[in-house]
C-alpha cells in the first residue's frame, strides 16, 4: 500500500481530545512534522469528553488488543509531566464483588491479567477494606486489585503532548469549527472550516461524539452513538481527609490540584451496581452506568460558546442518579452523611460492539477514523493509527476496532442506534464469551431456517447472522453418552446434544450450515496474477483445484486465511473471514479500484462480495459419499473427486458447486448454490440422508471436531501479530512461487527458528474444560494463552490451543492452565489429535 513520504504529508487532525493530541504527539515522534491539529473549542480543555473524563484507566480486560492500549497509556502517561505533575497517577485499581457471580467473575479477570501481561491480585474483605476504609466488608466476597492502573490526567496530558508536538512543527488551532471535506479523485486533499481551508494529504477524524458529523460531511459511515454517562460528587467527606485546593472541586479538580493531592486510594469499582468511586481531594467522585440510556444527537450538540458549561456536559438527572445513590450508601456507609454537591451528565461515545472504529476509509483514501476512544486506551489507539498512517500497519493486531468489521447490515442508524445503547447498559455486565446479542434479532439468517427452527436449533448471533450451535431434535441421540459435568460458566451456551451432534459426525453424516462464512469471487483476465501477488500459497493450478492460502501484511503478520477454488480460467471463488479481507483485496486491486464497498473491476480484475446471494451446506462424515452420489451423474469416488478438488454439478435439481473440503476432518463437501435454492438443496439432501441416519449439527461440536484436527481460527488462533511459521501454517507458503505480499519479511523464518508456537494441549483431567483466554504457566510462570478451547468428544479430553514459548511447545512438556484460579494440569500433545494419516478424509 502506497504511502506519502514523510517530508510531503500533510496531517490535519479533526480534534484536538486526548486521541487528537496524542497522535500529533505520535506522528511527529515518527518524522511527520506537517500536522495541523483543527480544534473548535478553546485549548487545552475545548469541551468534548476529554475535558470531562474522570480518567479511569483499567487495562485488564477480555481483548489483548485493548489492554496492550492501555498498558501503553500507562506507560506514555506516566513518563509525561507539567509542571512537575505527572499525566498519570497510579493509584491502582480495585474491583469488589457483591454476589459469587461477580466473584467468579474477578478470578476470570486475574487470569485475564495474567494473560495479558498486568499485575494483579485477588484480594479477600480484609483487604480490600485495607485499601477502602470506607467499605462495608460484610457486603464483600473479596476483590480485584489491580496496582499499577490509575488515573490519567487527560487535559494535563493534552498539554504535554500538545507542547511535544509542537516542538517537533505540528500546529494547533483553536476555535476553528469543520464545515466541510474536500477530495479530489477519491482522495481527501483538505478540510474546510469557518476560518479558511487547510490542504492535507490525510485527514484524521478524532472528533469524538461529533465524529459521526465529520463523517458525514466526507461521505463515510461512521458507526458510533454518543450517550450521556452520570457523574456525581459529593460534599467534603472527613473520611478522606483532604484539602480541595482546585478551584471550585470540580469533577476534573485532580487536573489543577498540587501534584499527587487528588487520590491516595485505588479507583473502586462496583460493578453489581454499575458504579466506580475515585477521589477528588476530600469529596468523592461516582460515575453510575445504572442509569437509563440517553442517546445524544451529534447534530445537535452546541457550540462550546452556546453550552451552559461545555458542549460535552448536560444537567445532571437528580432522579436517574437517585437508585445510585442508595447503592452507594450501602457499600460506603459513610456517604449517608453527605449528599450530593453537583452532577453532571456527560457525553461520550459508544458503537455497537463497544470497541473502537479504525482505520482508514476506502471510500475516501487518506481519510482516517479514530473514534469511540476512551481515555483509557487512547495513547495506545494514537500510536496503533500513526504506526498505520506512516509505517501501512498497526504493531498490534486491531481487527476488533477495524472500520470494516461490521456487516452493512450492522451500519444502519437503528441499529448504531439500538446496539449502542446496550452497549452502554453492558458495560460493566458479567458477559459470557458465547454470549449473543438480544436485539435486533433475528437479523440475517440463511436460507434454511426455516429447517432449522423446525429442528429446535438453538442460535447464537455473530456478525448479524442466526447459527445454529445445536438442535433439540437431537436430543434422544444424547441417550447413553458418558460425559463429564460440567461447571455452571462452562455449562452456559452448550448442550450434551453437541457431543452427540459429534460423534453422529464421525459415525454417519452431517449437515452443517456453513452460509454465514463470507464468499468472495474474483474474476477476469487479471485475477490469477492478482491473487498470486496477495496470497501465500501457489494458485496457478488447473481449473477445478481449491488451495488454501493466506493473506500477509508487508511484515509477514496472518491477515486472514483463506480457501481459493479455482473454478475457471479466469474466475475464482474465495472463503473469506471478515469484511476486512474484501476490504484488504479491493485496496490492492489494479490501479487501485473504485471506491464502491462491495466490488471492484480495474486493471482486468474483479472483485465481489457473493454471501448475501450464495449458501452453503456442509456435508461431513464417513456416509458423506453414499448421501450425496446417488443425487448426480458425476463420479464423487475419491479418483475422481479427490480432497481439495472443486467442480460445479447438479444434485437433484439443485446447481451447486461442490468443493471436497473437510474442517472437521470427516470426509465430505461444501455445497454452494444461490440463495433462491438454498431450501431446494436442504429439502433434497435432507430427503436423500434419511435411511443413512443424517442429521443437522452445530457449530458447538463443529468447533470440537475442527480443534480435534488442529485446523487454526483465524482472529482467534493466529492474527497479525503472528507469522505463518509460529501458527503452525507454514505448509501454506510458497516462496518459489514469485513475490508476493509478505514473502521478504519471511526470508530465514522456518518452523526451527521460531521464538513462539501455536501449540496443542490436552488437559490432564478428562473431566476439566477450559474455554479460552486462560493464562498458560510453565515452570510456575505464566508463559503464554489459551487462544480457542473445546471438549473433544472423540478423544474423551478438553483440547485446547496456546501461545508458549518454542522451548515449552514440545509434545510432553506439563504445563498449567488457569481457570477461576484453579491450576488445571494439561499436556503440550503432538497434533493433530485425530486422524493424524488424514486417512477418513482422503477415502
Amino acid at each position: 500500500m502506497s504511502r506519502t513520504p514523510a517530508h510531503r504529508s500533510r496531517v490535519v487532525v479533526i480534534g484536538a481530545g486526548i486521541v487528537g493530541c496524542s497522535l500529533a504527539d505520535e506522528l511527529t515522534a515518527r518524522g511527520w512534522t506537517e500536522v495541523t491539529v483543527l480544534e473548535q473549542g478553546p485549548l487545552p480543555a475545548p469541551g468534548g469528553s476529554t475535558s470531562h473524563a474522570p480518567g479511569l484507566v483499567f487495562q485488564t480486560g477480555p481483548s489483548k488488543t485493548m489492554t496492550e492500549f492501555a498498558a501503553y497509556t500507562v506507560e506514555k502517561f506516566g513518563a509525561l509531566e507539567v509542571d512537575g505533575q505527572s499525566c498519570f497517577h497510579p493509584v491502582g485499581g480495585l474491583e469488589i464483588a457483591t454476589t459469587e457471580a461477580r466473584w467468579a467473575d474477578l478470578h476470570r479477570k486475574a487470569g485475564l491479567a495474567a494473560s495479558w501481561g498486568v499485575r494483579g491480585e485477588l484480594l479477600s474483605p480484609q483487604q480490600c477494606l485495607r485499601l477502602w476504609p470506607m467499605l462495608d466488608v460484610t457486603k464483600l466476597y473479596g476483590g480485584f486489585h489491580t496496582p499499577d492502573d490509575g488515573l490519567a490526567r487527560a487535559v494535563l496530558a493534552c498539554r504535554a503532548q500538545i507542547a511535544r508536538a509542537e516542538s517537533r512543527g505540528a500546529r494547533f488551532l483553536e476555535r476553528h469549527t469543520v464545515t466541510g471535506i474536500e477530495r479530489e479523485d477519491g482522495r481527501v486533499t483538505g478540510v474546510v472550516t469557518d476560518r479558511g481551508t487547510f490542504p492535507a494529504d490525510h485527514v484524521v477524524s478524532a472528533a469524538g461524539f461529533w465524529g459521526p458529523v465529520i463523517g458525514a460531511m466526507a461521505g463515510v459511515d461512521v458507526p458510533l452513538l454518543p450517550l450521556a454517562h452520570q457523574y456525581a460528587t459529593t460534599d467534603p467527606l472527613p473520611e478522606l481527609n483532604g484539602v480541595d485546593d482546585s478551584p471550585g472541586g470540580t469533577p476534573c479538580s485532580g487536573e489543577t490540584g498540587r501534584p499527587g493531592n487528588e487520590a491516595s486510594k485505588p479507583i473502586l469499582r462496583f460493578q453489581d451496581r454499575d458504579l466506580y468511586f475515585r477521589e477528588h481531594t476530600d469529596r468523592l467522585g461516582i460515575g453510575s452506568y445504572a442509569h437509563r440510556p440517553m442517546p445524544v444527537d451529534p447534530f445537535a450538540v452546541p457550540a462550546f460558546d452556546e453550552a451552559p458549561v461545555m458542549p460535552s456536559s448536560l444537567p445532571f438527572t437528580e432522579d436517574d442518579f437517585a437508585p445510585s445513590w442508595q447503592d452507594s450508601v450501602g457499600l460506603l456507609p459513610a456517604l449517608g452523611a453527605s449528599r450530593v454537591a453537583e452532577g453532571f451528565n456527560g457525553v461520550f461515545s459508544f458503537t455497537p460492539d463497544g470497541m473502537p472504529v479504525l482505520g482508514e476509509s476506502r471510500e475516501l483514501r487518506g481519510f482516517w477514523l479514530a473514534e469511540a476512544v476512551w481515555v483509557t486506551h487512547s495513547a495506545g489507539v494514537a500510536k496503533a493509527v500513526a504506526e498505520w498512517m506512516t509505517d501501512g500497519r498497526p504493531a498490534v493486531d486491531i481487527h476488533e476496532c477495524d472500520l470494516y468489521r461490521f456487516e452493512d447490515a450492522q451500519r444502519s442508524p437503528a441499529y448504531v442506534a439500538d446496539r449502542g445503547a446496550q452497549s452502554f447498559v453492558e458495560v460493566y455486565d458479567v458477559i459470557h464469551p458465547l454470549q449473543p446479542m438480544e436485539q435486533p434479532r433475528p437479523l440475517r439468517t440463511s436460507p434454511f431456517y426455516p429447517r432449522q427452527q423446525e429442528l429446535g436449533a438453538y442460535f447464537l448471533e455473530g456478525g448479524g447472522w442466526e447459527r445454529p450451535h445445536w438442535y433439540e431434535a437431537n436430543a434422544p441421540l444424547t441417550e447413553g453418552l458418558a460425559l463429564p459435568e460440567r461447571d455452571a460458566w462452562s455449562a452456559r451456551y452448550w448442550s450434551p446434544i453437541a457431543a452427540a451432534e459429534a460423534r453422529a459426525t464421525r459415525e454417519k453424516v452431517a449437515l452443517y450450515d456453513m452460509t454465514p462464512l463470507r464468499r468472495l469471487e474474483v474474476s477476469g483476465p487479471g485475477s490469477l496474477a492478482f491473487l498470486q501477488r496477495m496470497t501465500s500459497n501457489n494458485l496457478a493450478k488447473k481449473p477445478g483445484a481449491v488451495t488454501y492460502t493466506l493473506l500477509l501484511d508487508e511484515t509477514g503478520g496472518i491477515r486472514s486465511d483463506l480457501t481459493v477454488a479455482r473454478l475457471a480460467p479466469d474466475r475464482f471463488q474465495v472463503g473469506a473471514n471478515s469484511g476486512a479481507d474484501l476490504d484488504w483485496l479491493l485496496r490492492h486491486a489494479p490501479d487501485g479500484g473504485p471506491s464502491r464497498s462491495s466490488e471492484a473491476e480495474s486493471g482486468g480484475v474483479q472483485v465481489r462480495d457473493i454471501t448475501s446471494g450464495t449458501c452453503c451446506i456442509g456435508v461431513w462424515g464417513p456416509l458423506a459419499r453414499d448421501l450425496v452420489q446417488p443425487l448426480t451423474r458425476d463420479d464423487f469416488s475419491h479418483q475422481a473427486f479427490g480432497y481439495f478438488r472443486a467442480r460445479q454439478t447438479y444434485l437433484g435439481h439443485v446447481p451447486v458447486t461442490a468443493m471436497r473440503l473437510s474442517y472437521v476432518g470427516e470426509l465430505g463437501w461444501e455445497l454452494y448454490t444461490t440463495a433462491d435454492l438454498g431450501l431446494c438443496l436442504w429439502d433434497t439432501l435432507w430427503e436423500a440422508g434419511r435411511e443413512l441416519g443424517v442429521i443437522a449439527a452445530g457449530r458447538s461440536a463443529f468447533n470440537s471436531l475442527r480443534l480435534e484436527k488442529g485446523y487454526r481460527a483465524w482472529g482467534h488462533d493466529m492474527t497479525t501479530e503472528h507469522h505463518p511459521y509460529e501458527a503452525g501454517v507454514g505448509f501454506a507458503v510458497r516462496p518459489a512461487k514469485g513475490d508476493f505480499i509478505g514473502r521478504e519479511a519471511l526470508e530465514g523464518h522456518s518452523e526451527e527458528t521460531v521464538a513462539r508456537r501455536l501449540s496443542c494441549l490436552t488437559l490432564d483431567d478428562p473431566s476439566a474444560v477450559v474455554l479460552g483466554k486462560e493464562p498458560v504457566h510453565v515452570d510456575g510462570v505464566p508463559a503464554g494463552y489459551v487462544t480457542s478451547a473445546a471438549y473433544g468428544y472423540s478423544i474423551g479430553r478438553c483440547v485446547a490451543y496456546a501461545w508458549l514459548p518454542a522451548a515449552a511447545a514440545v509434545p510432553g512438556t506439563a504445563v498449567h492452565i488457569e481457570y477461576f484460579g484453579e491450576k488445571i494440569p494439561a499436556t503440550v500433545a503432538q497434533e493433530p489429535l485425530f486422524d493424524p494419516q488424514m486417512e477418513r478424509i482422503r477415502r
